[in-house]
C-alpha cells in the first residue's frame, strides 16, 4: 500500500468517527429534549431561547421577544440625565398583553430582573400603570431591552435595568 493510500484511508476513518460522534450526540440531545418536554404538564407554557419569561405568582405564564412588541404603541420621553430621547413600549402594555387586567391590582408587585447585570427593580402596579411615570422598555443598541422611567429611583442610566431577562408579577389575589 502506498503512502498516499494510507493517508487517504486514515482520513476516511477519521471522517467516519467524527460523523458517528456527531450523529450520536445529536440523537442524545433530541432524546433529552423529548424527555424534558414529557415531564412538563400539558398546556404549560415554555419560554423560547432568548425570550423574556413572565412569571405570575411563581408560574411561567408567558414569554416574549422584543420583536413581539412591535404591535404595541410606542412611547417616548427625554431623560433628565443626558437629555436623550428614550423610546419604546410601556411595561403596563406589555403585561396587559399576557396577564388578565383583573389580576393587576394597585398592590401587585412587578419585578423586572437582569440576571446578566445582577440588577432588578421592584415596582407596584400603581407605579407601572401611571402614565406620568413612563415605566417602559427601550431597545438597547445590542437589541436587548432596558427598563427606563421618569420615577426618581429609576430615572438615571445607573438605575436602569439593562439586558432584562425575566419579569415576575406577584399578586395577593
Amino acid at each position: 500500500m502506498t503512502q498516499n493510500k494510507r493517508i487517504l484511508l486514515a482520513l476516511l476513518i477519521l471522517l467516519l468517527i467524527v460523523t458517528a460522534v456527531l450523529l450520536i450526540e445529536n440523537g442524545r440531545r433530541q432524546a433529552q429534549a423529548e424527555q424534558a418536554q414529557s415531564l412538563m404538564p400539558p398546556g404549560m407554557p415554555t419560554a423560547a431561547p432568548g425570550s423574556i419569561p413572565i412569571y405570575y405568582n411563581d408560574d411561567l405564564t408567558a414569554s416574549f421577544q422584543p420583536t413581539d412588541l412591535e404591535q404595541l404603541t410606542r412611547a417616548n420621553f427625554t431623560d433628565t440625565e443626558e437629555g436623550k430621547t428614550q423610546e419604546g413600549w410601556m411595561l403596563r402594555d406589555v403585561l396587559r398583553l399576557y396577564l388578565p387586567a383583573a389580576e393587576l391590582t394597585p398592590e401587585t408587585i412587578v419585578t423586572v430582573i437582569s440576571n446578566h447585570r445582577g440588577k432588578s427593580v421592584q415596582l407596584t402596579w400603581a407605579e407601572v400603570d401611571a402614565p406620568v411615570n413612563m415605566v417602559m422598555f427601550d431597545l438597547s443598541g445590542r437589541g436587548t431591552l432596558k427598563l427606563v422611567s421618569l420615577l426618581p429611583r429609576l430615572d438615571t442610566r445607573e438605575e436602569w435595568v439593562q439586558d432584562v431577562d425575566r419579569i415576575e408579577v406577584i399578586s395577593n389575589q
